[in-house]
């Protein structure tokens, strides 16, 4: 089962209609223990790619022989699912990464807890205006996400391809000095599901994006001019929930089947580019 929420199009408001299959997550009660004969409902937020595209697999080849049924709500933005899960609109959701997930506890005061990685999406940039990315001009536009956690990641990707140097964890564009950014790039900040728009953007010479935007977008990392490598990423994107959550037997069930060898080929056969990477 699967709805879409659109945090442009409807807003907040949207979240108080995710009971339409039965109670809501917030009225539920904690699971002790599953029975295959009966299945029991996970309401869980994701990105609709590749996270509702691996969640639906799940849901049409594991869930109900494991006692589960699953109710996927796609989000097409980083905020809102956190805040659909604090409200009890959500069991669980699985769009985020340690470091945004980090951020967002300490920043918004949640009480989350999490499961280990399933998978990692790349990092990447791309240029409508150019082939290398030797060739960027100094003074050179770069799009780049106004996300803290992501921001770094994109500072350090820079890094890596040899256009930054000296770059920390807790970069941020607004503290390069000329040291740190010695071609005096110029960063401009968007939202991360807007920065697919600024690849376009003939005054941009170089876009930064997120590695879900890029699936959405159809596009390829082979087609980028710079891609972040998955060894030893900490970028990886797994299941979160409440704490008061924990010991609930869905949830349970869920994130280990997210972590089962029929999730790791799936995702290999649907994006053996490794666009998409199994993180265990």
């Amino acid at each position: 089962m699967r709805k879409l929420l659109s945090l442009a199009a409807t807003g907040l408001a949207a979240t108080l209609t995710l009971s339409a299959c039965g109670a809501s997550a917030a009225e539920s009660e904690t699971v002790e223990s599953l029975d295959p004969a009966n299945p029991v409902t996970v309401t869980v937020g994701a990105s609709p790619l590749p996270h509702a595209r691996i969640l639906e697999f799940v849901d049409e080849n594991l869930a109900e022989e494991s006692g589960i049924d699953l109710e996927i709500v796609e989000f097409d933005d980083y905020t809102t699912p956190n805040i659909a899960l604090k409200d009890g609109d959500l069991d669980a959701n699985y769009f985020q990464h340690l470091p945004y997930f980090e951020q967002q506890v300490e920043g918004q005061g949640y009480e989350f807890s999490h499961g280990e990685g399933v998978h990692i999406e790349p990092y990447a940039a791309f240029s409508e205006k150019h082939d290398d990315v030797s060739k960027l001009p100094e003074g050179a536009r770069i799009a780049i996400t106004n996300d803290p956690s992501n921001q770094a990641r994109a500072l350090t990707l820079l890094q890596e391809a040899g256009l930054l140097t000296g770059i920390e964890e807790d970069a941020s564009v607004l503290a390069l000095t000329e040291a740190q950014n010695p071609n005096g790039y110029e960063f401009v900040e968007n939202q991360p599901e807007l920065l697919l728009n600024d690849v376009k953007d003939p005054s941009v010479d170089l876009a930064i994006i997120n590695g879900n935007y890029i699936l959405d977008a159809g596009l390829n990392t082979e087609d980028a001019l710079i891609v972040e490598s998955t060894e030893e990423n900490p970028y990886a994107n797994f299941l979160a929930w409440n704490t008061s959550s924990e010991g609930d037997a869905r949830i349970e069930k869920l994130d280990e089947l997210l972590h089962s060898d029929e999730v790791r080929a799936f995702i290999e056969e649907q994006w053996p580019s490794g666009d998409v990477t199994p993180a265990f």
